[in-house]
């Protein structure tokens, strides 16, 4: 596990291009013998940042409640999410950009992380199945809630709200008035 976390540190903090196995095991305090015998080298220590990253997000979206108000239920998979990339921002931007240029997760692990999207998927049908209308499809509406959470933790992480902004209060109003704008355009 903790060389899943150096991995993904390293990839934040100096980018791709600074991924060393021999620093990564020095920083680790182990072998590159021991990197690769467990992951077989660069590429399979890749993959396993990546499913650990999906793997622990998965796990924080689980953890958002489910009542009676689907609405709700969706405002808390946004915080969840929210969450997950402010405590895990080295396995966040992994889940969300390539950190080697011709990495590609493999279909089971694709799988993996698409199961983490299907989570949102399914709370959008569940306001569509308790009589709300929604504007569009719940694909179409997964996406546009997903890319709104999305672009506002990315600015977050990047430190560019403007001074003053309190960036959890404009996230959490930006989830309501999007939910809001959902049903309404119905």
């Amino acid at each position: 596990m903790r060389l899943l976390e150096l991995t993904g540190a390293m990839l934040a903090a100096e980018g791709p291009h600074s991924l060393s196995l021999r620093k990564l095991a020095t920083e680790a305090g182990t072998s590159t013998t021991a990197i690769y015998s467990l992951f077989g080298g660069k590429p399979g220590l890749l993959a396993a940042v990546h499913r650990e990253a999906f793997r622990r997000f998965g796990e924080t979206l689980a953890t958002a409640p489910s009542s009676d108000d689907p609405v709700a239920d969706l405002l808390a998979i946004g915080l969840a999410y929210r969450e997950y990339a402010i405590t895990n921002p080295n396995f966040y931007e992994i889940m969300f950009t390539k950190p080697i240029s011709d990495f590609e997760p493999e279909p089971e692990a694709k799988a993996e992380a698409d199961a983490t999207f299907q989570v949102l998927v399914d709370g959008v049908d569940r306001c569509r199945e308790t009589g709300l209308e929604l504007a569009t499809d719940a694909l179409t509406a997964a996406i546009m809630l997903w890319g709104n959470v999305h672009g506002l933790v990315s600015l977050e992480l990047a430190g560019v709200y403007p001074p003053g902004i309190d960036p959890a209060a404009t996230y959490r109003s930006a989830l309501m008035a999007q939910s809001r704008a959902l049903t309404i355009l119905a």
